[in-house]
């Protein structure tokens, strides 16, 4: 989804966010200054009560306290609905990651420091090539475990700033470099470019494993919103062509179907950051026509999924999304793959890596690193 956009939870998380700030993913600022934003998401300290200003919006009247104070500063910036405007437009939006990083200054929440290193690649694809950030913990092993990560964004908006905090909390929670990918976007390059680039990079990891201190055997995909989807596709492309399949998946509340009408898309037609209205724009930048949402790299609950490996899903109730992630979870489980899901109540589409403020994102965020560890054998 284009407006994938934060991230974890109490002073220790951060991770992706799939909503859009600033330009699409080949304009990002130097790598190694990357963690700079990153390290506003979280802190290693106690973290600071956050309370909302006004009463719990209609649409969602069980949401967090932390939660909705989040959405209220998204909301206070007056930014247009993203279904007004055009991609170039939308990813000028402030994001739920302005969000975050304003709260944590507004509250005097310490900006954390990663132990992390990171460096860019590019990497060739048809076409030309495509630009990924590489983040190696500072911990001074000689090889270690690859996540190869997938920013949200409904494959339209967002880059790897806006995502930046994911990848560092993944890498140093994980204690794994992780290559986070700036796939091209939508509507400049549509379906089905963003999963091309995606299993392209992939195949470039386990090509280049030891040229960035990687195992080339320990190599794992994640990714949110458009990227849960990504890495799925990922895994499911890799199956079929008979390459190394990816040592486990985690897909955060993941684009996962073409019904709009699923008891989710309905609950939460209006919630934000991510809404009904918003997903159907996606949807119209992305795809070359409206029949390529029955494509089974779009509506994943219909895809062949056997014989895929150990897959983590990450789902929300304050989510549009919400069903199909459940709905994929249960189809990976009835196709034989061993499935570990847990769903997160009174927090919304984009809360994972928001630890700095929303302690189920802190929950999360320890989940996916619990899970990706022992995968690897950690």
């Amino acid at each position: 989804m284009k407006t994938k956009m934060l991230n974890f939870a109490v002073l220790v998380a951060i991770a992706g966010i799939v909503a859009c700030k600033g330009s699409g993913s080949s304009s990002t600022p130097a790598d190694s200054a990357a963690s700079d934003t990153a390290a506003i998401k979280t802190a290693d300290t106690t973290t600071k009560e956050i309370k909302p200003k006004g009463a719990a919006p209609a649409w969602a009247p069980n949401m967090k306290p932390e939660m909705q104070a989040v959405i209220e500063k998204l909301e206070s910036y007056g930014d247009k609905p993203i279904p007004k405007l055009t991609a170039q437009e939308a990813r000028k939006n402030h994001t739920p990651t302005d969000a975050v990083m304003d709260l944590m200054k507004d509250n005097n929440i310490p900006k954390p420091v990663f132990k992390v290193d990171t460096a860019g690649k590019e990497i060739p694809v048809a076409g030309g090539s495509i630009h990924a950030r590489v983040y190696t913990p500072k911990s001074g092993k000689s090889v270690y475990p690859v996540i190869v990560y997938y920013h949200g964004g409904g494959f339209v908006i967002a880059n790897l700033d806006v995502y930046d905090a994911s990848a560092n909390v993944l890498a140093e929670k994980t204690d794994a470099i992780v290559v986070s990918v700036a796939y091209r976007l939508a509507p400049e390059h549509k379906f089905p470019t963003a999963h091309d680039d995606a299993f392209a990079a992939y195949k470039w990891v386990l090509a280049n494993a030891a040229s960035i201190h990687g195992d080339a055997k320990k190599v794992a995909v994640a990714g949110e919103s458009a990227g849960g989807n990504l890495a799925i596709n990922t895994a499911i492309k890799a199956r079929d062509t008979k390459i190394a399949l990816p040592t486990a998946i985690i897909a955060v509340y993941p684009v996962a179907g073409s019904d709009m009408n699923t008891k989710s898309y309905t609950k939460n037609a209006a919630a934000k950051p991510l809404d009904k209205p918003m997903m159907m724009w996606f949807v119209k930048n992305y795809l070359n026509s409206m029949a390529e949402g029955k494509d089974t790299r779009i509506n994943l609950v219909a895809a062949n999924l056997k014989g895929l490996p150990p897959t983590t899903i990450i789902t929300d109730e304050i989510d549009p999304l919400q069903s199909e992630g459940m709905m994929l979870a249960d189809k990976l489980k009835a196709a034989g793959v061993k499935v570990d899901s847990k769903n997160w109540d009174g927090v919304t589409h984009e809360f994972f890596g928001m630890g700095a403020l929303v302690p189920q994102a802190k929950e999360a965020e320890t989940y996916a690193v619990d899970q990706l560890k022992k995968a690897f054998g950690m």
